[in-house]
């Protein structure tokens, strides 16, 4: 247990940052689910425009590191060309 203030504080502010990226990131996977699972490319383009939007945001707010972002919009941006 802590005995510091500081330390307390640390432990709050932990905690709070623990759930609010927790959150970022669960939605990061259901909007690259929702590129993945498009019924037809038209969809996936339309999901892929949101799921971009989102990981930029991410990036920005560095929940994750702006490569990851770029990594993850240029293989979804990949497989989107597969479709017909």
């Amino acid at each position: 247990m802590a005995h510091h203030k500081s330390a307390k504080k640390r432990i709050r502010l932990e905690a709070k940052a623990y759930k609010r990226n927790r959150h970022y990131k669960r939605q990061m996977k259901l909007a690259i689910k929702s590129v993945l699972g498009a019924e037809n490319k038209e969809e996936a383009i339309e999901n892929f425009k949101k799921t971009t939007s989102l990981l930029d945001k991410l990036a920005s707010k560095r929940i994750i590191h702006r490569n990851k972002a770029a990594n993850r919009k240029a293989k979804l941006a990949k497989y989107i060309s597969t479709l017909s």
